[in-house]
């Protein structure tokens, strides 16, 4: 017998051999109908695998993101399996499931796949499918499975065996169809119901453009047709939506060749929103507490050095510059700077927690194909600041980041989020991570147990974490179901010690601090592309870079317009005249389009009364109102950032 535990601290004994499933099974049957995949000490497992000895299980289902990984790498052997049978002698390089569906990489010779071979494909995916093929695993010597490639020519998987040896290979079958793959997969084929291959496109064979172009197919299933329908109709608003569109629309920003890729200009509108959000970063931290410190964009190699990201960081950061015989680096993080910072006067006990924020500037060398939108750029402008606190100190202290992106989640209606506690993995240390692992186990504890103690909800990944310590990256989900990645809130215990920071503690001797790194509204660029979307450019009031439009019906009430202009202005409020000579219907459709919160209609009826007509975007007609009225309305609105 072998001893199972559950993630609720429950222990049972199965039989020796026993596998997920058959532990399902034991449970409930409607549990064994809905669970996919297996997590048997931290590794994901298919749920037919037998477990030989005590370990830890946690069963998955279709909500779990390893379900997801493994049911959509089913689904790319399936695709496979449609491919060989349609298109006899293709070779395939790799497959995995991506964060909504899956790919894959194939060989086709000559052939350019269509989007009638698409829909094809499609058609037969579903018949296999129906056959309700087992997903079977086979370990195999590398010899057997070298010979099995050979035979069939493909350089492909052999190029991937050439890494592997004895007692780490193995093919997965189903149907008619064998791949080299480390799995996991779902028990069989019938699971998946609902198949739509979304795209085609040319991939390098790894990644290198002088190697030979292969053809990608993408895909996404679901274990229903309902899902599937759901999720095409999230696609159809995502295309609404995309920031990129919203972005040149609405004149937030624009990227230009001779400036670079990855470094948006912002446009003034995109500037009035950078500002207000600034504004409510730097009211929120004055009253935490925060002091504002401004550093440079460049900095000595020796800095970066001190501080370990050169060895660890350098492929992200830019080529060094050199003068004078010294190197510099443009700054691709604050954190370095703000340390220097705290080591330029002595400090106390009495000093801490010292908190210093800065909307730092940073810039990152990302690979050119990773580049997308304001979603992954090169000049980051960063909502940062970093904490000098005592072991005593820092729970209340990581608390209080915690509960300022809760403040921000309500501002923004952010409903849906996690925080994802990253943690470190024991046999990087030294390579990935910093080598002390008694720091990593006590500082992992502590994260967990102020989450624990707030009652957050968050999941933990391993092998995520900073080099320096762990971290938080908190998720959030947008009006549309869409995922991001905001903001970061890191644990850093090496940094202190690295830069000899000290302060006195009340034993008057020297004591290294503890530094928490927070971003929690991450970086204006991420952050502005997340909300065009969650938005769908229809920003509340108190962010739209145009706030109120007034919109004459002809030009005998221009000047009234103008005085109503006037007043809006001494309130600071945003507004504008359309003094077009167009008819007021195509005023009001034109101001909607470009998504102004608040029009204010004035014509003879206005005039004569010495009142406005209101209408707000998507809502119409809201009455006449007295100028001052709406002003002191809008202006309330506006200072209470209310959503509506």
């Amino acid at each position: 017998m072998i001893k199972i535990n559950f993630p609720d601290g429950a222990v049972r004994e199965y039989p020796a051999g026993s596998s997920a499933l058959d532990i399902a099974q034991s449970i409930s049957e409607g549990l064994a109908r809905k669970v996919l995949a297996a997590s048997v000490n931290g590794e994901v497992w298919d749920l037919t695998r037998p477990i030989q000895q005590d370990a830890t299980l946690r069963l998955h289902t279709w909500d779990d993101a390893e379900a997801k990984s493994t049911f959509w790498h089913s689904s790319a052997h399936l695709l496979a399996e449609a491919v060989e049978s349609l298109f006899p002698g293709v070779k395939f390089w790799v497959g995995p499931p991506v964060d909504k569906g899956f790919y894959y990489d194939m060989d086709l010779g000559d052939r350019k796949l269509t989007e009638e071979d698409l829909e094809m494909l499609e058609k037969k995916m579903n018949e296999l499918a129906k056959l309700n093929s087992v997903f079977q695993r086979q370990e195999i010597s590398k010899k057997d499975a070298v010979a099995y490639f050979f035979d069939k020519g493909d350089e492909y998987k052999l190029d991937l065996l050439q890494g592997l040896t004895d007692g780490e290979i193995t093919f997965y079958r189903q149907g008619n169809f064998t791949d080299l793959c480390r799995g996991p997969h779902i028990p069989h084929t019938g699971l998946i119901k609902a198949i739509k291959l979304t795209s085609i496109a040319g991939a390098y064979w790894k990644g290198d453009e002088n190697n030979k172009q292969l053809t990608r197919v993408y895909g996404v299933t679901f274990p229903s047709q309902k899902e599937l329908d759901a999720y095409l109709l999230m696609l159809e608003e995502a295309k609404k939506r995309d920031h990129r569109k919203l972005g040149k629309e609405l004149g937030i920003f624009t990227m230009d060749d001779d400036v670079g890729p990855g470094l948006p200009l912002w446009l003034p509108n995109g500037t009035i929103i950078i500002e207000e959000l600034e504004k409510l970063a730097k009211e929120t931290e004055q009253a935490a507490g925060y002091k504002r410190v401004v550093t440079p964009h460049i900095a000595k190699e020796s800095m970066y050095l001190t501080s370990g990201h050169l060895p660890y960081y350098q492929d992200s950061m830019y080529p060094p510059m050199e003068l004078e015989g010294q190197k510099y680096y443009l700054k691709a993080m604050n954190c370095p700077h703000h340390h220097k910072i705290f080591a330029a006067e002595p400090r106390s006990y009495k000093d801490l927690p010292l908190r210093l924020a800065e909307y730092g500037t940073c810039y990152r060398y990302e690979q050119s194909g990773e580049l997308f939108g304001l979603m992954r750029v090169r000049c980051l402008h960063m909502n940062d600041a970093h904490i000098y606190c005592t072991k005593d100190q820092f729970g209340d202290e990581f608390r209080a980041v915690n509960e300022m992106y809760l403040k921000y989640f309500r501002i923004f209606g952010i409903d849906k989020y996690v925080m994802r506690l990253s943690l470190h993995e024991p046999s990087k240390l030294g390579k990935k991570y910093v080598d002390e692992p008694e720091l990593w186990i006590q500082t992992e504890e502590m994260v967990r147990r102020v989450l624990v103690e707030s009652g957050i909800p968050f999941v933990e990944v391993h092998d995520e974490a900073a080099f320096y310590g762990p971290k938080i990256d908190v998720q959030i989900w947008s009006a549309i179901g869409r995922e991001f990645t905001l903001a970061t809130n890191q644990v850093d215990f090496a940094q202190g010690r690295r830069f000899q920071l000290q302060y006195t503690n009340t034993d008057n001797t020297g004591e290294t601090p503890l530094i928490i790194h927070r971003a929690p509204l991450g970086t204006h660029e991420r952050f502005i592309g997340f909300l065009l979307e969650h938005y769908a450019g229809k920003f509340p009031l108190w962010l739209a870079p145009l706030q109120v439009k007034i919109l004459p019906i002809s030009d005998k009430f221009m000047d009234y317009a103008k005085s109503v202009l006037d007043k809006m202005k001494n309130a600071d409020i945003r507004a504008e005249i359309d003094d077009r000579n167009e008819k007021i219907g195509k005023k009001i459709r034109d101001t909607e389009l470009a998504r102004v919160p608040l029009m204010l209609i004035v014509g003879e009826k206005e005039m004569n009364e010495g009142k406005v007509s209101v209408r707000r975007q998507g809502k119409g007609d809201l009455g006449s109102m007295e100028p001052e009225a709406f002003i002191a309305a809008a202006v309330n609105e506006i200072r209470n950032r209310q959503s509506e």
